[in-house]
């Protein structure tokens, strides 16, 4: 079991650190020191590789946290926190694969082709969602380990 937390922690630590360091840190510098189409290729860039490592976190955090659910005998016997971080972690989960598919797919299409306006557009509605999934993922944090207190 221990095996599988360490794997479902090390997912949650480079989703939710990635997005805290990406929205609090990369895009501040970023504006600060790049025109439009230069910042539109960076986050391009970035999306691509970090959405890479995404896909394969939101995987093990998916598998680990149902193969321990179902080591604990089901939803019925794992603690109310427990149903709180699913309904969490699934919110985040839905909301990263529209930001892939309906945003930095038409994103990175749109800077391929230099339609800086479209490609702007599509990243500020990534900024916004991954700022939803940010927030979302610090309170999944902070119900787990406050959860495991009270256990």
């Amino acid at each position: 079991m221990t095996f599988f937390k360490l794997i479902h922690l090390l997912g949650v630590v480079i989703w939710v650190g990635g997005m805290f360091f990406a929205y609090m840190v990369l895009r501040p510098a970023a504006v600060d020191t790049l025109q439009p189409p230069e910042r539109l290729r960076l986050w391009n860039n970035v999306f691509q590789r970090f959405f890479n490592w995404v896909w394969s976190a939101v995987g093990a955090i998916l598998v680990t946290g149902f193969y321990m659910i179902y080591q604990y005998g089901g939803m019925a016997h794992v603690p109310p926190f427990v149903h709180v971080m699913l309904l969490l972690g699934l919110v985040m989960t839905v909301i990263y694969v529209y930001v892939f598919f309906a945003c930095y797919v038409p994103l990175s299409l749109n800077v391929a082709k230099e339609r800086w306006q479209d490609a702007g557009a599509m990243l500020g509605r990534i900024r916004k969602l991954v700022a939803v999934n940010l927030i979302l993922g610090l309170i999944t944090v902070s119900v787990a380990v406050i959860g495991l207190t009270w256990s």
